[in-house]
C-alpha cells in the first residue's frame, strides 16, 4: 500500500472509532488551510481527510485492511479530493474548530415545559408551626382535544415533502477545497420531520393549553420570607404535550401586629408603669402558644429584656425552636395630681441621691405601695 492511513492519523492498527475520530479532529484544528496557509499543510490536510474517509467507514476499513484500496475502487478523489464523491466530513471539521457536530435528523415536537413561580402569603404562626394551604394556579396544561398530538382529531401529522422526514435539507457548494456540502433545517418543517396540514383547533397545533387548577400545598415548620418550595411536575406542559417543568412556591410571611421575627426568634415590647418595674409584677402575654405571664421582676429598668426559651419559630432543618425576646418599657407618669407628687417627693427624701438605684431601703416599701395605690387609682 502506498499510503499507511493508520500512521496518516496517529493511530494504532486496533484503534477504536473514537480513538481514530479524535486523532483526525486534533490534526484537522492544526493542519486546516485556514489556520495554516502552507502548501505542505494543505497537501498534509487532504491525506489525513482522506485517512479518516477510510478508517472511519467500516466496509472501506476492511477493504484497506485487506490490501486494497477502497477510494480508487469508490472512484474518490483520493488525497486529491474532498472525501468520497468530492463530498467531505464537514460536521467532523467544524466539530474539531467549535466542538460540537451539527445535529443529524428530526427534532422532536415534544420539548420539556418551563418552570413556573407562584408567590404564596402566610401568617407568622403558620410559618412557626407548618400548614396546608390550597392555591390557584394558571399554567399550560395538556390539550385534551387533541392529546398533545397538536392535530385536529380525525387527523394526523404527514411527513414532510420537502425534506422527506429528515428535517434538515442540504446545499452543496464550492470551495478551495472542492464541494462542500451543509445542512440547515428544512424551512417547510422547522426540522420537525413533519407537518400537521390541520392544527387543532382547540391549541392551535401546541398540544397545550392554559387552565386554572387547584393544588394542595404542604408548608413546613420554620418557613420564612423568600422560602421557595418546589413541586415537581406542576410547572407548564412543554410543546406538543411534553413533560411539565416545576412549580416554586415563594413564601411571603405577613407582618404580625406584635411580635417581630428575626431569624427564629420572636422580639415583642411589653410596657409597665414605673411601679411595676419597681416593685414586679407579673405580665400576661398571648404568645404563639397561647397565654403567659412574664415575670417582671423587682427593679427592673426600661431596656431590659426577658428570654421566654423555646417560644419562637420552629427550625426549619433539625429539631428546636428560637426564643421569644420581651423588651420591658418602663414608661414615666407627665402629669401628677397632689397625692401623687407628695408621695414622689417623701419617696426621693427616704431614697437620698447617694442611694443605690433599685435598692429599697427600710420605709421605702411601704410607700411604693402607696405610690402604685395612687397611680392605679388615676
Amino acid at each position: 500500500m502506498a499510503t499507511d492511513y493508520y500512521a496518516v492519523l496517529g493511530v494504532r492498527r486496533d484503534a477504536s472509532q473514537d480513538e481514530i475520530k479524535k486523532a483526525f479532529r486534533r490534526l484537522a484544528r492544526e493542519l486546516h488551510p485556514d489556520v495554516n496557509p502552507d502548501p505542505k499543510t494543505q497537501e498534509r490536510f487532504k491525506e489525513i481527510n482522506a485517512a479518516y474517509e477510510v478508517l472511519s467507514d467500516p466496509q472501506k476499513k476492511q477493504v484497506y485492511d485487506l490490501g486494497g484500496d477502497p477510494l480508487s475502487q469508490a472512484g474518490g478523489g483520493g488525497a486529491g479530493g474532498f472525501g468520497a464523491g468530492g463530498f467531505g466530513n464537514f460536521s467532523d471539521i467544524m466539530d474539531a474548530f467549535f466542538g460540537t457536530a451539527s445535529q443529524r435528523g428530526p427534532r422532536s415536537r415534544t420539548r420539556r415545559g418551563q418552570d413556573a413561580m407562584i408567590r404564596l402569603e402566610v401568617e407568622l404562626n403558620e410559618a412557626a408551626f407548618g400548614t396546608t394551604k390550597d392555591i390557584q394556579v394558571d399554567t399550560a396544561v395538556v390539550c385534551t382535544t387533541c392529546s398533545g398530538e397538536g392535530a385536529a382529531p380525525g387527523t394526523s401529522a404527514q411527513t414532510c415533502d420537502m425534506c422527506r422526514g429528515r428535517g434538515e435539507v442540504s446545499q452543496v457548494t464550492r470551495s478551495f477545497l472542492g464541494q462542500v456540502m451543509t445542512s440547515r433545517p428544512c424551512p417547510q418543517c422547522q426540522g420537525f420531520g413533519t407537518v400537521v396540514p390541520t392544527p387543532c383547533p382547540e391549541c392551535a397545533g401546541d398540544g397545550r393549553v392554559r387552565s386554572r387548577r387547584t393544588l394542595t400545598v404542604k408548608i413546613p415548620a420554620g418557613v420564612d420570607n423568600g422560602t421557595r418550595i418546589q413541586l415537581a411536575g406542576e410547572g407548564e406542559v412543554g410543546p406538543g404535550g411534553g413533560p411539565a417543568g416545576d412549580l416554586y412556591v415563594e413564601i411571603h410571611e405577613v407582618a404580625h401586629p406584635v411580635f417581630q421575627r428575626r431569624g427564629d426568634d420572636l422580639h415583642c415590647t411589653v410596657t409597665i408603669p414605673m411601679t411595676a418595674a419597681a416593685l414586679g409584677t407579673k405580665c400576661p402575654l398571648e404568645t404563639l402558644d397561647g397565654m403567659e405571664e412574664v415575670d417582671i421582676r423587682p427593679g427592673t429598668q426600661s431596656g431590659q429584656s426577658i428570654p421566654l426559651h423555646g417560644r419562637g419559630i420552629t427550625h426549619l432543618r433539625g429539631g428546636g425552636r428560637g426564643d421569644l425576646i420581651v423588651h420591658v418599657e418602663v414608661t414615666t407618669p407627665t402629669k401628677l395630681d397632689v397625692e401623687q407628687e407628695r408621695l414622689l417627693r417623701d419617696l426621693a427624701k427616704l431614697r437620698g441621691e447617694e442611694r443605690p438605684t433599685g435598692q429599697f431601703q427600710p420605709g421605702q416599701q411601704g410607700l411604693f405601695s402607696r405610690l402604685k395605690d395612687a397611680f392605679n387609682g388615676r
